[in-house]
């Protein structure tokens, strides 16, 4: 038997693993205050805050419990993180179907912001590739088995659910084979929007992962100037990881978060790359989670942060919408250092709340200047809303609940149905 007394169908004797979690059911039955399972904390708005109850830290659910390679198929509890994951399983040929921008974050921290990589346009969003799931909700004494075939609408409701509807213990997973542990990488220059689109309807062809980072100063759609990156899995002689970690010790001075900085770093990122084209070969590491060789980087945007302002719009308005962004920001004299493009494909998310749709997504990062800053992300609400799009919840700490409700009418379902222990800042908010 095995910690959540569960055998998958397919290889029901796998699972040996027992541990004290089997009786969580019953301790979070006894908790007489709200709560929020949150994993590691990598959400950048209040969706893993609770001002008014407790936080329940899962990464102590961290082990695998079910590796079966003949299927690819991981089942694990939920508190463990894909870097854990991912020291495991490498090295037996196989890697995540999904991954975000950082591999510190739990496998119940990616169900339940479905979060999606630079693969959508082939893979779809991590929820796509989750078979199963145990979830353990305080109006039940008994944990919760959650598939398309068992108690589908709770599945439904969990994949981007945001933690509400419950604890998620343990999930099965889809892995994907790899050939080695190493990228083949191409970044290509661009200049405006229109070249951005034939290097992406390319790439896009050609290769699993694509991303691209534009600099916000270059001007309208016409001028737009930035780096598109590409890559595939390859063989390689040479698996050496990366080893070095660089430490931001302490917060940058507000003198340096200005305009004129941040233009300067843009200018220098895109010349960076003196030829056209770049093709290198690099370990996964660096490919997907360049951040995560750099400690507390957000300290380089002061001790008052940064708010994170991400969005979906459809394909067809995509060039206005981001012309009439960056008029905005020069108007307002803001700039973001990290300004992401990436696609959307016509996958669709399974859950009822994801952030995903057919498009192109949009990511910058904005230093906090109070009601200046939030004024001119209230007034993208206003642009992207008009286009068809919406906000991602993960990343979101300021958007209205108006808005919030329109973007994701399943609210209405997740009100029903959500854990009645449950609360977060981000969906009290929504619901006022």
């Amino acid at each position: 038997m095995n910690s959540f007394g569960y055998y998958p169908e397919s290889h029901p004797q796998s699972c040996q693993y027992i541990s004290w979690q089997d009786q969580l059911p019953h301790i979070i039955q006894s908790v007489d205050y709200p709560y929020l399972p949150i994993g590691m904390r990598r959400s950048y708005g209040d969706s893993c805050l609770n001002n008014d109850g407790a936080l329940l830290i899962m990464t102590g659910l961290n082990k695998i419990m079910s590796f079966d390679r003949n299927r690819g198929v991981l089942i694990c509890e939920a508190g463990i993180t894909f870097q854990e994951i991912l020291s495991i399983i490498v090295p037996e040929g196989f890697f995540l179907p999904v991954t975000p921008g950082t591999q510190y974050i739990t496998v119940g921290g990616a169900i339940a912001n479905d979060i999606h990589g630079k693969n959508h346009h082939k893979a779809g969003s991590f929820g796509n590739h989750v078979r199963s799931f145990g979830l353990i909700r305080s109006d039940l004494d008994e944990i919760l088995i959650c598939s398309e075939r068992e108690n589908h609408e709770m599945f439904h409701a969990t994949i981007g659910g945001l933690g509400l509807t419950g604890i998620i213990a343990w999930a099965e997973i889809s892995l994907i084979t790899i050939s080695s542990c190493m990228i083949q990488s191409r970044t290509e220059q661009f200049h405006g929007f229109e070249e951005y689109l034939a290097i992406s309807k390319r790439q896009e062809t050609e290769c699993d992962y694509s991303v691209s980072w534009f600099d916000c100063f270059s001007g309208d759609s016409q001028r737009l100037r930035g780096l598109y990156t590409s890559g595939n899995f390859t063989e390689s002689d040479n698996e050496e990881a990366p080893d070095t970690t660089i430490a931001i010790p302490i917060h940058a001075p507000e003198i340096l978060l200005n305009r004129s900085t941040i233009a300067v770093f843009n200018e220098l990122y895109f010349r960076k790359q003196l030829k056209k084209v770049q093709q290198s070969i690099m370990h996964y590491t660096p490919f997907f989670y360049p951040l995560d060789a750099i400690s507390d980087w957000n300290k380089l945007y002061g001790k008052r942060g940064f708010l994170q302002y991400q969005c979906v719009i459809p394909f067809e308005h995509a060039r206005d919408v981001i012309s009439e962004m960056l008029g905005l920001m020069k108007k307002k004299r803001m700039g973001s250092f990290l300004v992401v493009l990436k696609s959307f494909g016509e996958i669709q998310s399974k859950g009822i709340l994801s952030f995903p749709m057919p498009g192109l997504t949009l990511a910058m990062d904005f230093p906090m200047r109070g009601m200046e800053t939030l004024t001119v992300l209230n007034q993208f609400d206003d642009i992207v809303s008009m286009a068809g799009g919406r906000v991602y919840p993960a990343k979101d700490a300021r958007m209205s609940s108006e808005y919030f409700r329109k973007w994701y009418p399943g609210y209405e379902l997740m009100q029903r149905i959500k854990d009645p222990k449950i609360e977060s800042t981000f969906w009290n908010r929504m619901m006022r």
